[in-house]
Parts: structure tokens; sequence; C-alpha cells
């Protein structure tokens, strides 16, 4: 919730800040076109990676794996598109950032860590009990 706050009101903000450096340098007009060219060519490479992301995951179920790289890496690319359409310079820069399979996969690496160590805790409970489910006929029964 504080966080939710806190990105409503200082991403505003740093973005309003830099667009008035930026227009200074540039000029309002070229501000305007140079953030509508950023959205639409980011969205477009948004596109053809979502779609790349989708053939990976349908092919690594396919061979019968878990699609968990593939699942982060289209999380990545919605954030990216999200941040691609928010009109401005800063969030621009972090979506061609989540964009980039480099840098996404070092920021995957990084928060993805703790999902690997859950994932490799429960793999290892002795707690857990694996059991196989079979259907019994009601008239087996008696």
């Amino acid at each position: 919730m504080q966080f939710t706050i806190l990105f409503l009101i200082f991403i505003p903000l740093i973005e309003i800040y830099f667009m008035i450096k930026i227009g200074t340098f540039i000029g309002a007009f070229n501000t305007i076109m140079a953030t509508l060219l950023t959205a639409a060519v980011g969205l477009y490479f948004v596109r053809l990676q979502g779609i790349s992301t989708l053939y990976s995951a349908a092919n690594t179920i396919r061979n019968n794996e878990e699609p968990l790289k593939e699942i982060l890496n289209g999380f990545c690319l919605m954030i990216a598109a999200i941040f691609l359409i928010i009109p401005g310079f800063f969030t621009d820069s972090v979506g061609v950032l989540l964009l980039i399979p480099f840098s996404r996969n070092i920021i995957l690496k990084i928060f993805g860590s703790d999902i690997h160590n859950s994932k490799k805790q429960t793999q290892n409970d002795s707690n857990t009990i694996e059991i196989q489910a079979e259907e019994i006929d009601e008239r087996d029964k008696y």
C-alpha cells in the first residue's frame, strides 16, 4: 500500500522534472514527439518479444517442463509495456531496460533468487508427503 502511494506521487514528479529539463534543450514539440515515438517503438518491440515468449512457453510445456522463466519474462514484458505507455523519459528508460533480454535476465536474477530458493526449499522439505490418488467405484465398496 505504501509503495503504491509513493509510486503514484514520486514517479509523476520525476517525469515532470525530466520533461522540463529535456524540453529546455530540445523544445516542447520535440519532447512530446520523442515521448510518443518511444512509446510506439517500445510497444512494437514488446509485442514482438511477447509473441516470442509465448512460443517459448508453449515449447517448454510441450517438453513437460515448468515454464517459470517464460512466465517471469512475460510478466516483465507486461510491466515494460505499462512503463512505455506512461508518458515520460524515466518510465520509458525503465521499460526499455525490462525490454532488453540481457538486462531483463539480470533483473530477474536479482528479484528471482527468492523464487528459486523457495522452490528448492519445497523440494527438499522432509515434511512433504507425495501421494497418488486412486478412484474408487461405488460398487466396489461392498
